[in-house]
């Protein structure tokens, strides 16, 4: 990086053609390591058996499995199981099942079999499979997800129902094996394909815009961002046209993906952001992006290409020609390089602009905030040190 070179660039935009260029980060994405999402193994289905069944021979297994095994559904039917179902009305299921045959059945549970309580209807998530001794009662947790957004989130009986939902065949199948699309996600991605609902019915996120009102209270169903993003991501993955979803016309969800270290990686494969274009979208977002959410670019720059927020943020804070929104973000984001050089430069700010004016005061906030988060990477560096040099007693 030719820091000569770019400092003239960093004079922030006061009118639509004030910049006529951007400085270029050559090497600079690369030098970062892409943060990695946080994965969930889930099991499909758990069990907690009163009692174990006799042992079996190998051979008397393989025979059973093959044999014996039946649909839930039709187990119950058919007066195989006694079954009684407790779910919560979103993620979870509790199956208590009693085999009423005088041998040992193994039960399948498949991926998109429904259940029903009055209003609520949810859907099994990922196919499983238990064996049950006779006579013997058996709880079974089962991974639900709700098919509609009105459902009332407490437990409650439930029963099995006839009902199906054929458009969530491809993504049931294609979650059965990814242990690392979590609960949240798989509900978010249900939620979009039956209901279509808009982003600021699932985001945690505050919208910065109006969206369209719901009438439901979405608290249950709100999901972090990296969530939302890998829930369109499943869903563009089985082909059913994530182009057609509501949540993927709020512009706001890409840079708030974006911007976020956790959801980074994950937002520039939706979006087709590549490591060698990533700088170019933060300028676009600066220089033209969605008036409400322009300022965030300042985030990002500042959390990804730090070294370059350290020469630039300061000129966008003390620049009185610009909107005021973008010199707080500015004088905010250089607590987010996590630099030590932003220290000082977050001091002389506070005083220039005045410890009585509000950029002043905020100006000083983030020096506080910064000189903080400083502090305990400092402690937890020296922590890790310690007990890697640490030596045990010997008796």
């Amino acid at each position: 990086m030719h820091t000569k070179a770019l400092c003239a660039l960093f004079v922030p935009v006061i009118t639509a053609g004030g910049l006529a260029a951007w400085p270029k980060a050559d090497g600079v994405a690369g030098s970062l390591p892409s943060p990695s999402l946080r994965e969930a193994a889930v099991v499909a289905l758990t069990v907690a058996a009163a009692s174990t069944a006799p042992e079996k021979t190998n051979s008397n297994v393989a025979a059973e499995i093959k044999d014996d095994s039946i649909n839930l559904h039709t187990a119950v039917e058919r007066g195989v199981l006694a079954a009684e179902f407790k779910g919560n009305g979103r993620e979870k299921m509790r199956a208590f099942l009693t085999n009423k045959t005088n041998a040992p059945v193994i039960v399948r549970v498949p991926a998109g079999q429904m259940f029903e309580a009055d209003s609520n209807s949810v859907i099994v998530l990922r196919s499983g499979e238990v064996e049950l001794p006779p006579g013997k009662p058996t709880q079974v947790a089962i991974q639900t997800a709700a098919t509609r957004s009105a459902n009332k989130v407490a437990e409650c009986a439930y029963q099995i129902s006839y009902g199906s939902l054929p458009r969530l065949n491809a993504l049931l199948a294609y979650a059965q094996d990814r242990s690392d699309l979590s609960n949240s996600a798989l509900q978010t991605a249900v939620l979009a394909l039956t209901e279509n609902l808009p982003l600021s019915a699932v985001a945690k996120f505050a919208a910065a815009g109006s969206d369209l009102p719901n009438h439901f209270d979405m608290t249950a169903f709100r999901a972090e961002t990296s969530d939302i993003v890998r829930a369109l991501l499943a869903v563009r993955e089985v082909g059913l046209g994530d182009s057609d979803l509501a949540m993927t016309v709020d512009p706001q969800l890409k840079i708030e993906a974006m911007v976020d270290p956790l959801t980074r990686a994950a937002a520039m494969k939706y979006y087709g952001i590549k490591p060698e274009t990533e700088w170019e979208y933060w300028k676009t977002e600066l220089l033209s992006g969605n008036p409400t959410t322009r300022h965030y670019a300042l985030y990002g720059i500042a959390r990804f290409y730090p070294a370059i927020a350290l020469e630039m943020l300061p000129k966008w804070a003390r620049e009185t020609k610009t909107q005021k929104i973008l010199r707080m973000s500015a004088i905010q984001a250089l607590a987010d390089t996590e630099r030590p050089e932003a220290l000082p430069i977050l001091h002389r700010l506070s005083d220039e602009l005045g410890r009585q004016t509000e950029l002043g005061r905020t100006a000083a906030s983030a020096a506080q905030f910064l000189s903080a988060h400083l502090s305990k990477l400092a402690a937890n560096r020296t922590a890790v040190i310690l007990r890697g040099s640490g030596s045990v007693a010997q008796f």
